[in-house]
């Protein structure tokens, strides 16, 4: 779980950074540091916040059989 959070290939984006805030009624985020950016920047002050990331859904199979319940 932490590799997934922690991802080192993971593109440094202001939304996902401890500085930045989502403002509510536009796509742009609160920079403490730089002021309005697009969510998409980053800067020399970028700093991970694994809490900001939202990780993507798992797709469960509904191709399921009888025989897979069975013990």
């Amino acid at each position: 779980m932490a590799e997934k959070a922690f991802n080192k290939k993971l593109q440094k984006r202001c939304e996902y950074c401890v500085f930045g805030n989502l403002l509510e009624n536009s796509n742009d985020i609160a920079c403490k540091k730089k002021g309005i950016t697009a969510r998409d920047d980053r800067c020399r002050h970028y700093k991970y916040d694994p809490l900001k990331r939202e990780p993507a859904s798992l797709k469960i199979s509904d191709n399921y059989k009888p025989e897979d319940f069975k013990l």
